[in-house]
C-alpha cells in the first residue's frame, strides 16, 4: 500500500521509493524490489527508463488505472482494520 500511495501522485524510481518509505517505517531495500516486480507483473504499474544527470538511466514506476483502483481498495481495508485496532486499544486502556 505504501508503494502505491507514493506512486499515486507522481512517478518514482525504485531507490526513491525505498528512501521515502524508510523515512517513515523500517524496511529493507531487498524487500521493495521484489514487490515492485510483482506489482508490475500484476499490471498495477508500468515502467519506463529516464536519463539521469547522476549516473545511468533510472527505471521509473507509473501507477496504472488498475493500480489506482487497487490502492483505493487497500485504503478502505486499512481504514476498517485501523479503526478496529484503535477500538481495541481504547477498550484495553479503559480496563487498566
Amino acid at each position: 500500500m505504501c508503494v502505491l500511495v507514493l506512486l499515486d501522485k507522481k512517478d518514482r524510481y525504485g531507490y526513491e521509493l525505498v528512501q521515502k518509505i524508510s523515512d517513515q517505517i523500517e524496511i529493507s531495500e531487498g524487500s521493495v524490489y521484489p514487490l515492485l516486480r510483482r506489482l508490475t507483473k500484476e499490471e498495477y504499474f508500468t515502467t519506463y527508463l529516464q536519463e539521469s544527470t547522476e549516473g545511468p538511466s533510472r527505471k521509473y514506476y507509473k501507477l496504472t488505472e488498475k493500480g489506482r483502483m487497487y490502492l483505493h481498495e487497500l485504503i478502505e481495508e486499512w481504514h476498517v482494520f485501523s479503526n478496529g485496532v484503535n477500538q481495541l486499544i481504547k477498550e484495553g486502556v479503559k480496563n487498566d
